[in-house]
């Protein structure tokens, strides 16, 4: 009698049903509402700030994208109590060209289409028009900041069907692309993007490698996606976003780690090798909104997402909802450190945000 060894394929991961991609968002997402029943409470780490700084506005889209697919008047009524709460300001007022500032304007204008009151976008367009009226375009130069500010630009254009928008948004943009730092942000080689001028060439990882954050590039995926989803499809340059998206998504797949999540340091695994939600998240959600508007291989990427998602939702929720694995702020591998299953990052809202917008998406999969 002779035998055939057989060699145990590798199992394809498995989606989790959406029942269950759904209780795992709302187990966080409760903890971070109980543990914040005034959502116009200040922020206190190593000072005090306003609650509609960055940190909070990235949570509140988040959790305007879990209204999306499930809508319980407490989430809206959260958001709304959190835009009266600061009068629909922004930290800086309307004169501020910080993008930072200007995050929360993507939620007020969210909130602004379910009830069109004036007040709720009176601030943010006020703010983008004065940036519109402007020649300065070299706003953005860390790459961050094209999350935080150009869904805004791409909401303010479809709402008010003004181009003007979409093209000051572009001149930006491009000038963070191509000019900041010397040559640009954006490394067309490794198609990935430099957080800033402080980590362009010839600064270096440990490995001799360029540094490049995987939160940092994380924002940029989030940025293009909310774009591509906002704007019509024949608006200005939505063929340049597209194309950057895609480039970006197809360098990702060979950089993720085998446990499922991508390093810290997208280049240099030794550096803070470990596990990370954040940068992970937004990934999985650029990858999930490419499979489900059609821009991605479903055949290709599902398997890659779906091993992070799974390694997200059991090994950094805990049983409370509290979310490990976090990356504290900053800008490179360095910072917020160490990241663990019990560390707790100095602002715990926007790792929950990107977990929210990732969660969604793959909630949104075909079966």
């Amino acid at each position: 009698m002779s035998y055939q060894l057989v060699l145990a394929q590798p199992a394809t991961p498995k989606l989790p049903s959406r029942q269950g991609i759904l209780a795992t968002m709302t187990l966080a997402n409760d903890h971070f509402m109980k543990a914040w029943p005034d959502p116009g409470k200040e922020i206190v780490t190593n000072k005090t700030r306003p609650s509609n700084i960055w940190t909070r506005a990235v949570y509140y889209e988040g959790l305007m994208a879990l209204y999306g697919i499930d809508k319980q008047k407490a989430y809206y009524d959260y958001a709304v109590d959190w835009g009266q709460k600061h009068k629909w300001g922004l930290r800086s007022g309307i004169n501020t060209r910080n993008a930072d500032d200007q995050c929360c304007g993507q939620t007020y204008i969210d909130l602004y289409l379910i009830d069109r009151k004036s007040e709720r976008i009176h601030d943010i367009k006020a703010s983008i028009d004065a940036m519109v009226r402007s020649d300065k375009v070299d706003d953005w130069n860390w790459i961050d900041a094209l999350q935080m500010a150009m869904p805004v630009y791409a909401q303010l254009g479809v709402l008010h069907k003004d181009p003007v928008y979409f093209e000051k948004m572009y001149q930006i943009y491009t000038y963070s692309k191509t000019k900041h730092g010397g040559n640009g942000l954006y490394n067309p080689a490794d198609r990935l993007w430099w957080r800033d001028k402080d980590f362009v060439p010839p600064y270096q990882e440990p490995n001799g490698q360029d540094c490049y954050w995987s939160r940092g590039n994380g924002w940029v995926v989030a940025a293009l996606v909310r774009v591509l989803e906002i704007i019509p499809k024949n608006a200005p340059h939505r063929d340049e976003y597209e194309k950057t998206y895609r480039e970006m998504i197809q360098v990702l797949p060979p950089l993720q780690r085998s446990d499922g999540y991508w390093n810290v340091s997208l280049h240099d695994s030794t550096h803070f090798g470990g596990k990370e939600l954040s940068g992970t998240a937004l990934f999985v959600y650029g990858m999930a909104w490419g499979i489900n508007n059609g821009l991605l291989d479903a055949k290709t990427y599902r398997p890659i997402i779906v091993k992070a998602w799974n390694a997200m939702a059991t090994e950094c929720v805990h049983p409370n909802g509290f979310l490990g694995y976090v990356q504290g702020t900053g800008k490179e591998p360095k910072d917020g450190q160490p990241v663990s299953y019990d560390s707790k990052p100095d602002f715990e809202d926007y790792g929950l945000g990107c977990f929210l917008l990732a969660g969604t998406q793959l909630y949104k999969m075909k079966r």
